[in-house]
């Protein structure tokens, strides 16, 4: 098949790492996630294989891998940027209630109305189905806040985070409830997650200690293949293993609060500022180029004729009018009503299409169609690029306004110049007159 042949993939993969490039600055310019720009092309390179290959590729294993990594790369680039400080524990607690509370309720509303809606689903194939509807996407948040105040910004980050590692812990959870022999109950889980945190942080002080000894300059995919070891062999022991990428970014990015006092003479401070700053920029590239073709792959996986159907737009409106009417009420309760444009920025992304394909056959429903997935992933992608221009429009509106005031402002204040400097020079010109009719004799005008 020669369309196929290695040059040519070459060709079309150099291609698309371009043209997602040029899809994160037109991003930044109209506020459309580069995601969806990416699942566009995705879907428009399926109908050209369609028509120059034409025998059906299964890319699902690809998805996977790459899913898998790309998680991976986006909870620890997230990791890298988070500062842990007194004055923030309580925005970290507070993102950290509404992730949780959201993702909750958001999956037990969602659980109910696949229940109801579509034949033979069980409640707990529901919560399967429901839980990655549920979960946020930093992979399509983190990079799309750059934009917002600082403080908002950073609930985004926080927030998206969270929702990522509860809600992957949650689905896991689930699954463990399928089989009989190997569930575990809700203190085992707690259990496992204390034991995951403590792993977690014996091997983060590990790796540091030994990787700043590394003389070598080629050490940082050693890094990497590290961490991706300690994750994949937490999921073979069933460990919430994305706590352990968490904790290493959070780790190396504040080694200050994590090696305090005296236990400072164990650092290089060089050294770790140095593995510190290239492992931030590997990750990102890395994240950049694993979330390319992940969401291009998943365009070339999409069938659109499932979004035509009735029952796939009315099921997939009421999930999201139930997101929706769900974090409004979180977010009132736990900031008030500067909620905007936070409301609508919970786009559903690479976790949920991710998760949706890890689910095992014994929970899978024929009759689920997969069109609700990407119709949600959509509209909420959509949602919250209609709320960023919007917020993006009311900052300039805003600027312009203050803008106008400051420029009226300096005109009243020019006018009121020019009248004291008048006033001013009518008193010189009086007081002139009164000392010109002393000298001359004659008796002064002034009363």
């Amino acid at each position: 098949m020669e369309i196929l042949s290695s040059y040519n993939l070459i060709i079309g993969a150099s291609v698309i790492i371009i043209l997602s490039f040029w899809f994160t600055g037109l991003s930044k310019k109209t506020n459309i996630p580069s995601v969806l720009m990416l699942i566009v092309l995705g879907v428009v390179l399926k109908f050209a294989m369609d028509y120059f290959v034409g025998e059906e590729i299964d890319f699902r294993p690809s998805l996977e891998i790459l899913g898998t990594i790309g998680l991976i790369m986006i909870v620890l680039e997230a990791a890298l940027e988070l500062e842990l400080k007194r004055e923030k524990l309580i925005p970290i607690l507070k993102s950290m209630a509404i992730a949780l509370i959201g993702l909750v309720a958001s999956a037990w509303v969602a659980a109910l109305i696949l229940h109801y809606a579509v034949d033979g689903m069980s409640m707990t194939s529901a919560w399967l189905y429901a839980i990655p509807l549920s979960i946020l996407s930093s992979a399509i948040i983190i990079p799309s806040v750059s934009g917002l105040g600082d403080k908002k910004k950073e609930f985004h980050i926080y927030e998206s985070t969270f929702s990522d590692i509860m809600g992957i812990m949650m689905f896991y959870f689930m699954i463990g409830g399928l089989d009989p022999e190997h569930a575990v109950g809700a203190g085992e889980f707690a259990l496992t997650t204390v034991l995951t945190i403590i792993i977690a942080l014996v091997a983060s002080y590990g790796i540091i200690l030994i990787f700043q000894k590394i003389k070598s300059q080629a050490k940082l995919f050693l890094l990497i293949a590290v961490l991706l070891l300690l994750y994949a062999i937490g999921k073979k022991f069933h460990l919430s293993s994305l706590i352990i990428i968490l904790i290493f970014g959070l780790v190396i990015a504040n080694v200050k609060l994590f090696f305090p006092g005296k236990t400072a003479i164990f650092l290089e401070k060089d050294k770790i500022d140095q593995i510190y700053h290239e492992l931030h920029i590997i990750t990102l590239e890395t994240a950049f180029v694993i979330r390319t073709f992940f969401f291009v792959i998943f365009g070339l996986t999409i069938v659109l004729s499932s979004l035509v159907s009735i029952s796939v737009v009315g099921i997939s409106l009421l999930i999201i009018a139930s997101i929706y009417a769900i974090r409004y009420v979180i977010l009132r309760i736990f900031i008030g009503k500067d909620i905007f444009p936070q409301l609508f920025i919970a786009p559903r992304g690479l976790i949920t299409i991710l998760l949706f394909y890890s689910i095992p056959k014994e929970g899978q429903i024929e009759n689920f169609e997969s069109g609700i997935l990407l119709f949600v992933i959509i509209a909420t992608s959509l949602l919250m690029t209609w709320a960023m221009i919007k917020d993006k429009k009311k900052i300039g509106t805003i600027l312009d306004d203050i803008d106008d005031e400051v420029q009226q402002r300096n005109e009243a204040e020019d006018v009121l110049n020019e009248q004291e400097s008048l006033e001013e020079r009518n008193e010189d010109t009086k007081q002139n007159e009164v000392s010109e009719d002393k000298e001359n004799g004659f008796p002064s005008t002034e009363h």
